[in-house]
């Protein structure tokens, strides 16, 4: 005998379905469709002024795309992230899938703040992206530049100029993204 699926959680072709996201931002929860409003400028400014202190320094073969869904899980039900940038390896003209992204970044704002430093935290790790930095404007400002060890992330919270070699060489100054 087999489960039935529950009828009121989405899949991943329910999602395509919706087509581009015009009214704010969504994400997919484990089928459970999350909107929410989109960011103030102070947290928009700050992803792209990271984009762009990060577009030089990384090497060829890779590209920093902001704002766009990350299918973290595509079992039913799925989970689709919308993190305000990733770093990612493959080519961004199809779906963006957790194993192309070396990088993904999630600025904090007050209304997300426990599904980037709790859910997502563990969502990421759970996809076996290998590095995740969590901003917060409000603290330093300051980074948390994690690294995936053994199934969970750790790694220093960072408010002056630093330096990291993996995913490649990278130097932020997190006071830079104000």
């Amino acid at each position: 005998m087999t489960a039935a699926r529950r009828v009121d959680l989405m899949s991943l072709d329910d999602w395509r379905a919706l087509g581009e996201d015009t009214a704010g931002r969504s994400e997919l929860q484990e089928g459970v469709l999350i909107v929410s409003p989109s960011p103030v400028p102070r947290h928009q400014k700050a992803g792209f002024r990271l984009g762009v202190a990060l577009h030089p320094q990384v090497p060829d073969g890779v590209e920093i795309v902001p704002d766009v869904d990350v299918i973290v899980a595509s079992g039913f039900p799925p989970t689709v992230r919308r993190p305000d940038l990733v770093i990612v390896t493959a080519s961004t003209e199809t779906d963006i899938v957790a194993a192309d992204v070396v990088l993904v970044v999630e600025i904090l704002s007050p209304g997300t703040r426990r599904q980037d430093l709790v859910t997502k935290r563990s969502e990421y790790a759970d996809a076996g992206i290998p590095h995740y930095w969590i901003v917060d404007l409000d603290a330093g400002p300051s980074i948390e530049a994690l690294t995936l060890r053994d199934g969970s992330y750790e790694g220093p919270i960072c408010t002056s100029e630093f330096d990291v070699t993996a995913p490649f060489h990278l130097t932020i100054d997190p006071t830079a993204l104000t």
